[in-house]
């Protein structure tokens, strides 16, 4: 799960690896600083439609952020849909919407008209699609989510649709997503203890498989998503992932400032 929160605005640059480049940030930066990169993820709201037209020129695909499991109260819609939201996560302050409500659907698809009509992103970079498996808060409206996706691509068909998580439901997202974006692979965030660690060779070798198994089943390009504090802990990150070919994005776990890493 990737959150992102409109009050930050401190400036980012990219971390680059492997064949593709990526940048993902939910800060502000001038434009005109990121070029060359295949994708760029941002927080939609701290750009206008010059700044994404800029960015547009410099790198070949930029998604616009939108979470499909989950709303913060910072958000702009979060008040034409809070009735309809179903619980709250304390991990990330955000409330779990509730994507079957019909008001729910009308404020999604009006803020997704702004970024791909309006502002002209090349695609979206959706979240919290993990909420719809077995692990997550609303598996039941799994369907829900599918004719969602449905309904998006349809209206908007030459957009690009970047999945986050949710492995489990691959299967039935498969016809309306382009690539598919793994966290924490190779990696592990403790939240409880705010440390950044390796993730257990068991662990690794479980997410590794499934993530595999998405990439050869499906065709479709994956996106890992890591999270380091430090040269040590990334370096042990990208030797770790080096074997399997993936494109790697290696960053602070808040995606919120310029990803720096101490010795």
């Amino acid at each position: 799960m990737i959150f992102s929160f409109l009050t930050i605005t401190s400036s980012c640059k990219t971390v680059q690896h492997t064949v593709h480049n990526a940048l993902i940030c939910y800060g502000d930066f001038y434009p005109n600083t990121v070029s060359g990169l295949d994708y760029v993820v941002v927080e939609p709201q701290l750009f206008s439609p010059e700044d994404v037209s800029l960015l547009k020129t410099q790198n070949k695909k930029v998604l616009a952020y939108i979470s499909l499991g989950e709303v913060n109260a910072a958000a702009v819609h979060y008040q034409e849909i809070k009735k309809e939201t179903l619980q709250y996560n304390e991990i990330w302050n955000s409330y779990v919407i509730d994507i079957a409500a019909p008001q729910t659907r009308e404020a999604l698809f009006s803020l997704i008209e702004e970024h791909l009509a309006v502002k002209k992103f090349d695609g979206l970079f959706l979240d919290n699609l993990d909420n719809y498996t077995s692990f997550g808060p609303t598996p039941n409206n799994k369907a829900a989510l599918v004719s969602f996706l449905k309904e998006l691509k349809v209206r908007f068909r030459e957009s690009v649709l970047m999945q986050n998580a949710g492995l489990q439901i691959v299967d039935a997202t498969e016809p309306y997503i382009d690539i598919v974006a793994v966290e924490s692979v190779a990696s592990d965030y403790n939240f409880e203890t705010q440390q950044y660690q390796m993730r257990s060779n068991d662990g690794f070798e479980e997410r590794l498989n499934s993530t595999v198994e998405i990439r050869d089943t499906y065709n479709l390009p994956i996106l890992l998503i890591e999270y380091a504090d430090s040269q040590k802990l990334r370096t042990e990150i990208l030797n770790r992932l080096k074997p399997y070919q993936f494109d790697v994005f290696v960053g602070q776990i808040d995606l919120q400032k310029i990803p720096e890493f101490r010795p």
